[in-house]
């Protein structure tokens, strides 16, 4: 099989995890958040200056908890990727 129909064939597989990973995410923050009566969500101060910081900060400069946090999100798309490498 030539490598463009093997990456072809991962796009989808590899959006469906981010999009698992994105979800995960957005329950996180909702459930963070307070809902509002207009339907909006106000989230806590404390987590905005946070993630922000996150933001802004370099993978090489996290803590290494936060760096295991993201390492466990790649994680989920290596099986994908190592198959494919087998390919």
């Amino acid at each position: 099989m030539a490598a463009d129909e093997i990456l072809d064939g991962l796009l989808d597989e590899l959006a469906a995890i981010e999009h698992d990973r994105w979800a995960h995410w957005q329950r996180y923050v909702h459930d963070k958040s307070q809902k509002q009566s207009d339907g909006s969500l106000l989230i806590p101060a404390e987590l905005v200056a946070r993630w922000e910081k996150q933001i802004e900060t370099p993978f090489a400069l996290l803590s290494d908890k936060e760096k295991d946090s993201d390492r466990k999100q790649v994680q989920k798309y290596l099986p994908l990727l190592k198959a494919a490498l087998r390919e």
